[in-house]
């Protein structure tokens, strides 16, 4: 589909692209490009986890037990509906659906919100009885003299994640109050494409951390 402005005169191109379209693929292949740091920066932590894991396994085993499981598939489900949403927004506005795109993104920031609220409840009952990372950690019922190493993990993966989530909650809400005064059309999406590509990041590395750090046995 063409994002060549000629057409309907909603979008003039930055003079540096040849066209619209140069434009758009050209902001595209950025993301991307941005997209692989950042898979990179989780693939060290990813790589520090397997280190550990098979460093201390025992300990890994009997410290995930902690985790509540049933908050984390509500959460690993929530944001699989909001990595939908924003597909579906995208593709709303391609085709003009101005209304429903903004919809959709609503939509996604509200499972974005349940997401952080649910992360929120299962943090405090952490903080509250003593599963902290590393010199902060006071809970008697894991015995391992290691277990400040996987709460250290823990947190460290999950809050890099929930900054994420927030980051990309900033993105769709600039991106929704541009549909809504009507920026973008079927002629120019590039922002609200972007902003889904950097949604389904945040999307696919949580898909990654609730089986690693929950579903461990």
């Amino acid at each position: 589909m063409s994002h060549d402005a000629s057409t309907t005169g909603s979008h003039h191109y930055a003079h540096h692209f040849e066209s619209a379209d140069h434009e758009f693929e050209t902001s595209k292949f950025g993301m991307w490009v941005f997209l692989v740091t950042e898979i990179m920066l989780f693939g060290g932590l990813f790589i520090a986890y397997g280190i550990y894991r098979g460093m201390y396994p025992e300990m890994f085993m009997e410290a995930h037990h902690a985790l509540n499981k049933i908050m984390g598939a509500v959460n690993t489900v929530v944001l699989i509906c909001s990595s939908l949403t924003m597909a579906l927004a995208v593709g709303m506005a391609q085709r003009n659906e101005r209304a429903k795109s903004a919809k959709l993104m609503m939509a996604t920031l509200f499972f974005a919100c349940m997401f952080l609220v649910i992360k929120y409840f299962e943090y405090s009952h952490k903080i509250h009885i003593g599963l902290l990372p590393g010199a902060f950690y006071n809970n008697p019922d894991i015995t391992h003299p290691k277990a400040p190493i996987f709460f250290s993990i823990y947190f460290l993966m999950t809050g890099l994640h929930g900054l994420h989530v927030l980051i990309g909650m900033g993105l769709i809400i600039w991106v929704l109050r541009r549909t809504m005064k009507g920026e973008f059309s079927s002629a120019y999406y590039t922002p609200v494409e972007i902003a889904g590509l950097y949604w389904h990041l945040v999307d696919l590395i949580w898909i990654y951390l609730f089986p690693l750090l929950y579903l461990i046995g």
